[in-house]
């Protein structure tokens, strides 16, 4: 229980993903933190549901290995992430197409280094472990497979070249494209014209099958933004991360990651179900404790909610996400693979067999099937995503148990186009504020601004004299 008079260097609003990764930055520097969440639990929208054994993650944004932040952020040592099978696998014309995305690395040699570095990082450095059911090496140059459907035999010549992926020739420009942004400096990324992500694929001398095949499909489960109007920065930001590592979700749910930083954080610094009513930049307002002293304060919630406490922040639109779970004993033959509809037939932007990815979520016997649908759901969405799912799966769906369906409205901030990546965080001395709203509406953007938020904190606490003499307020237009 807080008391009443208790004071800390500084007070973080939230227990989210970012205000946890502030409270290990400041607290490894010797700052003493107070992090307060009104809801009961910690994670925010990193949330996982328990039901009759299996865990349910409510939002399920897709994780990359090549996510900087997993390896740097401190508290993650401990993270262990599963990786879906390399690459993704796409249903077009109604056929499976494997795309093995690059690793990113110089070669496979250099591949391997980096994943076994990766899993067996010392105790030290902080950095979660990947874990996968196989190590051998993805080549740097992208490769294509395509799997025959259920019932048939070896796929023609002329198959394949009515895959989503065009031709061959298509396929090599699409895996050298992919190599390049594998490789490819952030700050180039950053510097390019900005334009909304449906309008700048046209621009990267790929044919329209493979942009309309492929990586229309890919953005929209990468971004959650269906229609792509989010900044082509941010969507080449999603793609190079793809191109460079794997895609993960963390083992036991998408509450683990907030849940292991929650933990590894010293005893007594989080305080949940403690409702903040208002904020300065020497105190923050409890609906249950009074008044909390300090020395500076750190928003560490969503956007809406940060608004409400600082009514000059920006709220900006939301992404709308629905998770569909099922179970079966008679699991599709898909493996630990992400599936994407290559033809977009239905409101299943993504989809897996979650429990060949992540064992842990579901009992012994069942087979856990995780689908998203992104946007504003349709009004017959359980009949409807049952129907597309057989499509995709090639295989009868009546009979799966459907176990939950989370209809989150305001899941991902949007970024559409000019996006700053690199929102303020430092509003004025004493008073600050992070989140995935402020950077990229992700993981990695989370924890970045946190990242950004704690350097901007502790170079104003070791500021000589005092914090808040010279500091004009901001106007609503600069915050």
């Amino acid at each position: 229980m807080l008391e009443p008079a208790y004071q800390a260097d500084v007070v973080i609003v939230g227990a989210g993903v970012a205000g946890l990764s502030a409270a290990h930055r400041l607290t490894s520097q010797g700052v003493t933190v107070a992090v307060l969440e009104a809801a009961p639990c910690v994670g925010g929208r990193m949330s996982t549901e328990k039901v009759d054994g299996f865990r349910l993650d409510r939002i399920g944004q897709l994780l990359s290995t090549a996510y900087p932040e997993l390896r740097l952020a401190p508290g993650l040592d401990g993270l262990v992430l599963r990786p879906f099978a390399p690459g993704v696998l796409l249903h077009g014309d109604g056929r499976h197409h494997r795309v093995d995305a690059p690793a990113g690395a110089r070669s496979a040699r250099g591949a391997l280094h980096a994943v076994r570095a990766l899993a067996s990082a010392p105790r030290g450095m902080p950095g979660p472990r990947l874990v996968t059911a196989s190590r051998r090496a993805v080549s740097r140059r992208a490769t294509f497979r395509v799997l025959p459907g259920a019932g048939q035999g070896t796929v023609s010549r002329a198959a394949r070249a009515a895959a989503p992926l065009g031709g061959a020739v298509d396929q090599a420009r699409l895996g050298a494209a992919l190599t390049r942004f594998s490789t490819v400096p952030v700050e180039r990324l950053l510097a390019r014209p900005e334009l909304p992500a449906g309008q700048s694929l046209a621009a990267r001398g790929l044919p329209a099958r493979t942009i309309e095949g492929f990586l229309r499909p890919l953005l929209a489960a990468l971004l959650c933004d269906p229609a792509l109007t989010t900044s082509s920065r941010c969507a080449d930001l999603a793609l190079r991360a793809f191109a460079g590592g794997r895609l993960c979700v963390p083992e036991g749910g998408a509450e683990a990651l907030p849940e292991l930083l929650a933990q590894t954080l010293p005893t007594g610094t989080v305080h949940t179900g403690v409702r903040v009513t208002s904020v300065s930049t020497t105190s923050v307002t409890t609906a249950e404790h009074g008044e909390i002293r300090c020395r500076a304060v750190l928003l560490a919630t969503d956007a809406r909610a940060a608004a409400e406490l600082l009514p000059g922040l920006r709220v900006p639109d939301f992404h709308p996400v629905t998770v569909v779970h099922h179970t079966t004993d008679e699991p599709p033959r898909t493996g630990a693979a992400l599936l994407l509809d290559a033809d977009r037939g239905g409101p299943v932007a993504h989809t897996a067999v979650i429990s060949e990815v992540d064992p842990s979520r579901a009992p012994s016997g069942r087979a856990l099937i995780s689908s998203t649908v992104l946007g504003s759901p349709p009004s017959d969405l359980e009949t409807a995503v049952r129907t597309h799912l057989g499509r995709l799966y090639g295989t009868p769906t009546h009979r799966w148990e459907t176990l939950a369906v989370h209809h989150t409205r305001e899941a991902v901030p949007a970024m559409p186009a000019p996006h700053d990546l690199r929102r303020p965080v430092r509003l004025l001395a004493g008073l600050y504020v992070c989140g995935d709203h402020r950077d990229t509406s992700t993981v990695q953007g989370a924890l970045h601004s946190a990242h950004r938020a704690a350097t901007a904190i502790l170079k104003d606490l070791g500021a000589a004299g005092s914090m808040h003499r010279a500091d004009p307020t901001p106007t609503a237009q600069a915050a």
